[in-house]
């Protein structure tokens, strides 16, 4: 067999293929024993017939299909080791050449991995801001603590905000009444912000037994992005009465005997939180860095198949009806065209991510242990309410092994990333994160374990065209801006597409 290859692009190869008839004769056995055992001739048992018998009833056209079907998938895999390039996707493929008994030719196009040269990501500094934990924090965490034991009293006073009110409420959008915004006897604290946009504003001042009409716009439902006349009616206003903050209560709410060990405790237990979201903010400076200084290539046929998975989730929230989502997009003061241009936006940085950490996880030469994908799938099925054993199930019939493989191993990436880059807090002195990340030079081991634990956070991985490949760029991944920390306690690492 020959081949060439031909640089098209940075990402985009085309290959020439020839291969001599005398190096399909496996291929010509398989092809009239396959069709022997598919065609019942006379005179001849099944699978029995002869390779000539086969030529003069079928047709010699008819193997050369079924041969050329089975050996050019082969032959383009052989062509693309001997290339040494790395394909993503799958090739656009022409036979240009058939001479029977001669050769085969056919030229292959197909998107790869793209060569660049990866930035000194030991020249990389960012500021992030301080995790000390002041007494105001403390008593923020100890507020918090009292409210879940706090008690609800209802009150002949006016609506303040941190009240609870049960309360009706109704909407109609051009004189229409709008049944899903239509409730009766719903508990809501006033201020929390989590039902409709206006409501807290329009409860404050009321009483018991007053009803108030507002205007508000609809972000939800078959009228999103329409304006609704909301009516809302206040039947009870109750305040919620803290316990007072003292032994007894450290007693009630802890296994401590005194207030004081229990505010320590929040003040350790806050420190984690703090130390954590800290991790996580200079995770995201540095990677915007990284990305930053970096010159990477994009394979088309890879971003757009990032755009269509982006896209297809983005109407899938309005029952794929485009109509609805550009009238929500509109509602927020984006125009469609500027929407379709920020999802495109991120789909090639997240590409560029993916293709940036894949490429420092070979030269760092990171290996994922298998401890390390089952705690990545153990999360990952707690987080969907499922069994370890129901999320690895549907993750091979999806084809999805190999991409969250991939995951980890670019959580591990980033993480020497920041191990070799230098962070300052806001007064300019060093921040140590080695707890987090460990320290330069570890690749693998415990601390680094660790570590990827923030260097994972909010990254998720969406499969446009994943080829089950463990290192194939096709599996994209997002690094958010944010990490999703619960209050006191451990970071909650969360992802999205």
């Amino acid at each position: 067999m020959k081949s060439t290859v031909e640089h098209l692009s940075p990402t985009r190869v085309k290959l020439a293929v020839e291969v001599p008839f005398d190096e399909l004769k496996p291929n010509f056995d398989r092809a009239y024993k396959k069709i022997a055992q598919q065609v019942r001739i006379p005179g001849f048992r099944p699978g029995k017939a002869p390779a000539r018998i086969l030529d003069q009833r079928l047709g010699r056209g008819v193997v050369l299909e079924e041969v050329v079907n089975e050996a050019v998938p082969a032959k383009y895999g052989e062509a693309v080791s001997e290339a040494e390039v790395q394909p993503l996707g799958q090739p656009d493929i022409e036979v240009t050449e058939i001479e029977d008994g001669d050769k085969l030719a056919f030229t292959a196009e197909v998107d790869v991995r793209p060569e660049f040269t990866v930035p000194d990501y030991a020249s990389i500094a960012v500021e992030v801001d301080d995790a000390e934990v002041t007494d105001d924090d403390v008593d923020d965490q100890l507020k918090g603590l009292q409210a879940r034991f706090g008690t609800l009293t209802g009150v002949e006073r006016a609506v303040q905000s941190g009240d609870f009110v049960v309360i009706d409420l109704s909407a109609t959008v051009d004189g229409e009444a709008v049944e899903e915004a239509q409730t009766t006897g719903m508990s809501h604290e006033v201020g929390s912000g989590q039902l409709i946009e206006g409501l807290d504003e329009a409860l404050e001042g009321m009483s018991a037994g007053e009803t108030k009409q507002f205007t508000t716009k609809l972000v939800a439902g078959d009228h999103a992005g329409k304006d609704a006349e909301v009516t809302v009616s206040v039947q009870t206003v109750k305040e919620r009465q803290l316990p007072d903050a003292d032994d007894e209560f450290a007693q009630l709410a802890s296994e401590f005997d005194t207030l004081d060990e229990l505010k320590d405790d929040l003040r350790t237990r806050y420190s984690r939180v703090k130390k954590m979201e800290q991790g996580s903010q200079a995770r995201d400076r540095v990677l915007d860095a990284l990305l930053e200084a970096a010159d990477v290539p994009l394979p088309e046929s890879v971003v757009q198949s990032e755009v269509e998975v982006r896209a297809h989730e983005a109407v899938h929230e309005f029952d794929h009806d485009e109509a609805k989502l550009t009238e929500y997009v509109e509602s927020q003061g984006q125009t469609r065209e500027e929407f379709d241009t920020e999802l495109r936006t991120n789909a090639e940085q997240a590409v560029k991510t993916q293709l940036l950490l894949d490429r420092i996880a070979d030269e760092a030469n990171v290996q994922v242990e298998q401890n390390e994908l089952m705690e990545r799938i153990m999360m990952q099925a707690q987080r969907f309410g499922v069994s370890p054993e129901e999320y690895i199930q549907q993750a091979q019939q999806a084809n999805q092994l190999g991409a969250i493989f991939a995951d980890v191993r670019r959580g591990k990436a980033l993480a020497t990333v920041v191990q070799a880059a230098t962070i300052t807090g806001p007064g300019g002195a060093d921040v140590d994160l080695s707890e987090l990340f460990g320290t330069a030079g570890e690749v693998e081991g415990e601390t680094v374990d660790e570590g990827t634990e923030v260097a994972e956070a909010d990254t998720d991985t969406s499969t446009a065209t994943d080829t089950g490949d463990p290192e194939s760029p096709s599996s994209q991944v997002e690094v958010d801006d944010t990490a999703d920390t619960e209050v006191v306690g451990a970071p909650d690492s969360t992802s999205r597409a």
